[in-house]
């Protein structure tokens, strides 16, 4: 008996020790808030919305929103199991400073010139697949 309850709290010891190490969904959910990632979606957000008629824009969004909500709960859970608590306190350091805060308030823009100047190579990129495919 003596065993299995030594067995038991070692076990439960070694969780809440590695648990510790663990950072909390909410401080990864400010890590990423905070990286400026809503700037780059919402980026995407415009022009993919651009694309769809008038009409049928609400609803978009509405369906939208919806998979980036899923979107966002899948990667706030590949941070936990990727980074520690003390990674993700480092983060929020850096992104409370004057350049991470610059970073987040550059991000959409920066999202959005990244797509355009994508766009104008895509000609080029698809010549140079063609070119080795053959």
């Amino acid at each position: 008996m003596k065993k299995i309850l030594f067995t038991l709290v070692l076990v439960l010891a070694t969780q809440f020790a590695f648990s510790q190490d663990k950072p909390s969904k909410a401080e990864v959910e400010q890590v990423i808030e905070k990286s400026g990632a809503s700037g780059q979606m919402a980026a995407a957000k415009k022009q993919v919305l651009s694309m769809i008629p008038k009409e049928k824009q609400a609803a978009f969004v509405v369906e939208f929103d919806a998979l980036i909500k899923k979107v966002s709960d899948a990667t706030v859970e590949l941070y936990i199991q990727e980074y520690t608590k003390e990674d993700i306190k480092a983060m929020l350091a850096f992104y409370n400073s004057p350049v991470g805060k610059k970073m987040a308030e550059k991000s959409e823009i920066i999202a959005q010139k990244s797509q355009e100047s994508m766009v104008a190579l895509q000609g080029e990129m698809q010549a140079l697949v063609m070119k080795y495919m053959q």
